[in-house]
């Protein structure tokens, strides 16, 4: 492919054509930018791809993530609610000690 085009170059510069030497160069240069776009296309194509590949994988860390921290707030519920229960029967218990000893403490 290349000796064809450097054929017709020469061939063209030797018969003193230089107005079609000049479209025949802009030509190849058309080619060539078409060329580099096609390759630069096919790199963003690449590039998205690999980027779709790790917004999959950060957004199912970030599942696992909020699956742990769930539990954790769970587990801290459970054990707030259960420091609740403790601290009302306390209460519960000290209000109980405190009516039977102001009853004691009149009579």
């Amino acid at each position: 492919m290349i000796k064809f085009f450097r054929k017709i170059r020469q061939r063209l510069l030797t018969e003193n054509r230089f107005s079609k030497y000049l479209l025949y160069a802009i030509g190849e240069i058309i080619l060539v930018v078409i060329g580099i776009l096609i390759a630069l296309q096919i790199n963003d194509w690449n590039q998205d791809r690999i980027n779709a590949t790790k917004e999959h994988q950060f957004l199912g860390e970030i599942i696992i993530n909020l699956e742990e921290d769930m539990s954790l707030i769970d587990m801290c519920l459970v054990y707030n609610k259960n420091k609740f229960k403790a601290i009302d029967s306390a209460f519960h218990f000290m209000s109980l000690k405190k009516t039977v000893c102001l009853r004691t403490c009149y009579f």
